[in-house]
């Protein structure tokens, strides 16, 4: 059928044929000058005679004609329900409302065709139609067919004889009209479809009057022509299952969808689920049946030669293409061909403008022109947004380096267009990247409103950046150093270590030294936020050294301070602690107050690690006190939440409940939703140990929505711990143990083995609750394994403690003994005086249980009341000493079991 991606004649079918013409009387009579025999002397007739006369014959391609019948749909129609329920809907006999025409519209090579054969043959099985008139208006050939030649061909079908037809013009529409009225007064009723339509002219004579239906296909919207549907490609699935009917449609024995499943798949999503490409792949595929589907679709992937591998000689998808983009204007063209430039997967009108310079009404008015036949498409989602198919974007390469190959004049100003939009991108980002971090120091660009504007563009460009930044060196530079900290904020952390590799890798190509160690530095911060932590201390010692080689005193304290953030990672508190106060006095030493309040922020979280909590407390004061002085909120809202979390370790509730309320209503202020997150998550621990469960699960659960809202699946696992702990307080153990084994898996599937480890520790004592012993062996086993093979002592002693509590409920007591011992052995070591008080009072009580002598078991409680005291924890001193007193009174009383109010549970991380 003509149009469906045939070959062009750009001859256009006017063939000049001389012909020798004897005037002479026509049949059916009439008047005519009989010249034979005739003189003629300044152009006058002066008398008969015989003239002899050459003349050329315009011959036009013969006028299309209209069946009665619809051809067979081709072997494979599948997944058009939806499209063809649409169409039905309009043309149902009993609809109310409007005339019955389907208006059917979408790039070539989509399945509008069929889609409309498909709904002919329905109708006509439901009853709805007597018959159907087709007709093919040759939309994209060189030579449309026009209206009155469409009009022609369905009178001819209707029975009018050719003498009978009326002069082209207002008159044969009319009687087209006054024929269908004929059949619907003889109680019929057809259907007309008009296929591969151009223009409105080309449809608006055709449509019919009364209670006929019709439906159009085109590849541009047709307003006003009736009820419009875009057809787009096909669901891979879909895709697949007309694949695999077209291949055995050729050959009942083809197996090979059913064998190479996945390779059939990516044949699809190379042919981008486009139908007429999925044909002309099951012929070329039926003509070498030996093919492997793997090999046709690495043919398929390569995009340079896409389009060569979509033409069997008889279809050729490139020529449907060509007719489509043909139809426009040479402006509308060339901004086709520039699309292509844009290295992204969709385009805003302001950038298009950008890369074509030319204004953006200008350009958003040949934007439209170009959606408006399906080259392109409006981004659904985001309004001045447009997109454009793989195989289209394959095909608009080809055109452009078609042009670029021209000359050194062309190719020159392509090469300029994209070094512009790279430009606009570089330049937008860097105002955009000046209003996420709440610094009152750091001016804020007029290019963005506010930090919400700011977002939303980073949002809506986010993919065009990155692949903008894999162009060349000069762009990953430009774009690796200005995306991160967006990226950071969003938690696009995997998107961050790409762009900032790609900066590192640029800056050594380029030589840019004064470079390299920055480059080195966010490299490393990268692989830390991806839990590759050996990886990151490895790129921040890297930068450190070159910062040093250079003077670069700035850049040195950043790479300490960042090395110290990666030593906490790896549990080196003590070398943290060394980097983080060299951090201190090199900004201190430079004047830098911003980064010197950060440096006293980690310095005051490896304190809290080292169970100095006094020192933490001081350290956290300071940096929040210099953050307020430079007006850092972001910098107070992260001192306020570890001040909150120290304050805990210290009992101080009330103190840590402000505290961490305060972090969490600066960062709902300055629109931080992981920030938010991590203090939902810090309130709800600081409220459970008020005992404010209800309060504390509601904080809970937003903090875990918050992360899922982000996508962070880190801040998701941390929360789910969080919630499982006080689900297990609140004795709702099912839930409990379903809210841990959700964090153990989130840590797991990341590689964080710090947060595994402790899920699997709180699994282990919510297990113990249920009496699930063996259970518990092994879920605690597992976290004292986990917390040994990455260095953490804390851990394991706390792992080992849980462990001793099990096998005395096992009645294993010589094992929880040995346990219970090292416990104790080891979170004295670590001077970790609170969680040894809990292992002393679990040591006695397993004493207790073995029916030991008094003195070990007093000799316990009095170790437990000491170490919570050098704790600071006198509520839980006083309780120890009790026991004590208890069996000074009597030593026959058995003691009672006493569980420490955390079970020895590992909190969340803090952040």
């Amino acid at each position: 059928m003509g149009g469906k991606g045939k070959k062009k004649d750009r001859k256009g079918g006017k063939v000049p044929k001389p012909s020798r013409v004897q005037a002479s009387q026509p049949d059916g009579g009439g008047a005519l000058n009989d010249f034979r025999g005739a003189e003629f002397t300044n152009s006058q007739v002066l008398g008969r005679g015989t003239m002899t006369a050459t003349t050329y014959v315009q011959q036009y391609a013969p006028v299309p004609t209209a069946t009665d019948a619809l051809p067979q749909l081709p072997v494979g129609f599948t997944g058009r329900e939806d499209d063809l329920a649409f169409v039905l809907g309009v043309l149902d006999p009993d609809r109310a409302g409007g005339p019955a025409v389907a208006v059917l519209s979408g790039w070539g090579g989509v399945g509008k065709t069929t889609l409309a054969y498909a709904a002919g043959h329905a109708s006509q099985s439901q009853g709805w139609f007597t018959g159907v008139l087709l007709i093919d208006l040759h939309g994209y050939d060189p030579h449309p067919t026009q209206a009155d030649d469409a009009l022609e061909a369905l009178l001819r079908s209707l029975g009018v004889r050719p003498e009978h037809l009326p002069p082209p013009g207002a008159g044969r529409e009319a009687w087209y009209r006054s024929q269908l009225n004929a059949r619907q007064g003889a109680g019929e009723r057809l259907l007309v479809v008009a296929d591969n339509a151009s223009s409105v002219s080309q449809v608006r004579p055709l449509l019919p009057p009364g209670h006929h239906g019709m439906v159009v296909t085109s590849r541009h919207r047709l307003a006003g022509m009736g009820r419009m549907r875009t057809v787009n490609e096909l669901q891979p699935e879909d895709a697949v299952a007309l694949l695999d009917a077209a291949l055995r449609g050729n050959d009942p024995d083809d197996a090979r969808v059913e064998e190479e499943p996945e390779a059939a798949e990516r044949v699809v999503l190379a042919c981008a689920c486009l139908p007429l490409a999925l044909q002309i792949t099951a012929a070329l595929l039926a003509q070498d049946g030996g093919q492997p589907l793997s090999e046709r679709a690495d043919a398929l992937s390569d995009t340079q030669g896409v389009l060569d591998g979509l033409n069997d000689g008889e279809r050729n998808l490139r020529a449907t293409f060509d007719q489509s983009l043909d139809r426009h204007t040479p402006q509308a063209q060339d901004l086709f061909r520039l699309l292509s430039l844009n290295p992204g997967p969709d385009i805003s009108t302001a950038a298009a403008a950008v890369l074509a310079d030319q204004p953006q009404s200008a350009t958003e008015r040949l934007l439209g022109q170009l959606a408006a036949s399906h080259l392109i498409d409006r981004n659904p989602s985001v309004r001045g947004r447009w997109r454009m198919h793989d195989l289209l974007r394959a095909y608009a390469h080809e055109q452009a380096q078609t042009v670029m190959g021209r000359g050194r004049t062309p190719r020159r100003r392509y090469e300029q267009s994209q070094t512009r939009l790279i430009d606009y991108y570089v330049q937008h980002a860097d105002a955009a990247r000046s209003h996420i971090p709440s610094v009152a120091e750091q001016p804020h660009t007029a290019m963005f409103a506010d930090r919400g504007q700011a977002l939303h563009w980073f949002d809506n460009e986010r993919e065009n950046l990155i692949a903008a930044a894999h162009l060349n060196p000069r762009a990953s530079i430009k774009l690796g150093f200005r995306l991160g900290t967006y990226l950071r904020w969003r938690r696009r952390l995997q998107d961050n270590l790409v762009v900032r590799s790609l900066a590192l890798d640029a800056c050594i190509t380029l030589g840019e030294t004064h470079n390299v160690a920055g480059a080195w530095d966010n490299l490393g911060t990268a692989l830390k936020e991806l839990h590759r932590y050996d990886d990151a201390l490895h790129a921040h010692q890297i930068a450190r050294d070159l910062h040093q080689q250079t003077g670069n005193t700035t850049g040195e304290a950043n790479a300490w301070n960042n090395l110290g953030t990666t030593l906490q990672e790896l549990h080196r508190y003590d070398d943290a602690l060394h980097a983080h106060q060299t951090a201190r006095d090199l900004y201190q030493q430079t004047g830098n107050t911003t980064g010197h309040a950060h440096a006293w922020n980690n310095l005051g979280t490896t304190l809290h690690e080292l169970h100095r909590y006094d020192d933490a407390l001081h350290a956290l004061e300071t940096a929040r006190d210099l953050h307020e002085q430079t007006g850092d909120i972001t910098g107070q809202a992260i001192a306020w939440n570890n001040l909150g979390t120290t304050l805990q370790e210290l009992h101080r509730y009330n103190d840590a409940l402000h505290a961490v309320q305060l972090s969490r209503d600066l960062h709902e202020q300055i629109g931080d939703i992981t920030g938010q997150a991590i203090a939902w998550n810090n309130l709800g621990t600081t409220l459970q140990e008020l005992h404010r469960y209800d309060d504390a699960l509601h904080a809970l659960e937003t903090s875990r929505d918050l992360h899922e809202q982000t996508g962070d699946t880190t801040g998701q696992a941390i929360a789910w711990n969080s919630f499982g702990l006080a689900l297990k307080e609140l004795k709702r153990y099912d839930d409990a143990l379903l809210a841990l084994e959700t964090s153990r898996d989130l840590h797991e599937r990341i590689g964080d083995t710090h947060g595994e480890a402790n899920a699997w520790n709180n699994l282990g004592t919510a297990l113990q609750e249920v009496n699930r012993y063996d259970d518990a062996l092994h879920a605690l086993k597992t976290s004292r394994d986990l917390h040994e093979q990455i260095g953490d002592t804390t851990g394991q002693a706390v792992a080992w403690n849980n462990l001793g509590t099990t096998l005395r409920e096992l009645r294993r007591y010589d094992e929880a003994l040995a346990a219970g011992r090292l416990a104790v052995a080891m979170l004295t070591k670590a001077q970790d005086w609170f969680r040894a008080g809990e292992a002393w009072g679990e040591l006695a009580t397993t004493l207790s249980a073995t029916e030991a002598d008094a003195a070990p078991v007093r000799g316990a409680w009095a170790e437990s009341a000491a170490a919570y005291t050098r704790a600071g924890a006198e509520k839980e001193a006083a309780a120890s000493r009790a026991k004590v007193g208890e069996m000074d009174v009597t030593q026959e009383e058995t003691p009672a079991e006493v569980h420490s109010a955390s079970h020895g549970e590992v909190p969340a991380e803090r952040g």
